[in-house]
């Protein structure tokens, strides 16, 4: 069944090319962003519960966003009790109504995505924009937002599984069965969230574009730190994890690195699928090794593989 949300009832960001990701600097810009000189409102009270909030301006396709999961993986693991991450919808493609950088329809992203998807390496398989491409990125940041009505940890597993979904296994996630797909592979409600879908989620949608407005956004993705003193740091775009370590240090010095147990299984537990970069990044192996590792796991049948053109991931088997 097709989702029948209203486009034009949400308010469209300013158009340009968002697709087109800049591969140097990790951005998926609706405008040419500049940090400095940027006027930041400061919309939301810091949380007394923990000593950083990172604010995170994303969208289910955007490809750099995708290229930083590795790093806010790892960040949530040695560092997740001194932060919170709060995730913002921030509408990277309203509609095809535009021609811009070389894109003018979904057709022109596919070979896009398979370049930053060997740049990134993640796995990309770019074809879903030739065989069910689509028509804007507002219906899976609806029910994104629908999800967190329900529980925000549900949320961050539905938002990965809405991307392993249109990334790797080309599904066009703005038709509802494929919504309907992650919603339950995350434990969600699927009645309530279609109800909310068409109706609540639809305004918090609209005020998380009105909060990237106010916060100065002009690309994705873009995180906000920021401490109980009002102190902040941003990051824009596809960094390294050193960045996001360094923000946080900066901000609250006293943060001491967790050491998580760094084996397969102890990954696969807390987090339920893994890429190679991913593996590669949290278990400390070389990247050459962890996917030779992650193959040998597969072969004695104690991992799942699924395989794209553009690189694999892995499953723990149960």
């Amino acid at each position: 069944m097709e989702n029948t949300i209203d486009h034009t009832s949400i308010k469209n960001p300013e158009k340009n090319n968002p697709l087109l990701c800049n591969i140097e600097n990790g951005m998926c810009e609706i405008l040419p962003f500049e940090e400095k000189g940027l006027v930041i409102k400061n919309i939301h009270a810091q949380s007394k519960e923990v000593p950083v909030k990172m604010i995170y301006f994303t969208d289910p396709i955007c490809s750099s966003c995708w290229g930083i999961e590795p790093q806010l993986r790892k960040l949530k693991l040695e560092y997740g009790k001194y932060i919170t991450i709060e995730y913002r919808m921030g509408g990277l493609l309203p509609n095809w109504s535009y021609n811009s950088g070389g894109i003018s329809k979904p057709s022109d992203v596919a070979h896009h995505w398979d370049e930053v998807s060997i740049y990134y390496d993640m796995p990309i398989d770019g074809d879903v924009w030739l065989q069910d491409p689509l028509q804007s990125s507002f219906p899976p940041s609806v029910a994104f937002k629908g999800a967190q009505i329900q529980d925000n940890e549900k949320a961050v597993v539905f938002l990965r599984e809405l991307r392993e979904l249109v990334f790797l296994e080309k599904k066009n996630i703005t038709r509802w069965e494929h919504i309907t797909e992650a919603a339950q592979k995350a434990g969600l409600d699927v009645k309530k969230l279609k109800t909310d879908f068409e109706n609540s989620a639809k305004l918090m949608f609209e005020q998380d574009l009105e909060q990237a407005k106010g916060y100065g956004v002009r690309a994705f993705p873009t995180i906000f730190f920021e401490n109980n003193n009002g102190d902040r740091e941003i990051i824009s775009g596809s960094k390294p994890y050193s960045f996001y370590e360094t923000a946080l240090l900066k901000l609250y010095p006293d943060a001491d690195k967790y050491e998580y147990s760094k084996d397969w299984k102890s990954l696969f537990s807390i987090y339920n699928s893994l890429t190679a970069r991913e593996f590669s990044e949290l278990s400390g192996i070389q990247r050459d090794k962890s996917e030779e590792f992650l193959n040998q796991l597969t072969d004695s049948q104690k991992l799942i593989k699924t395989q794209t053109k553009n690189g694999s991931i892995w499953r723990l088997k149960l």
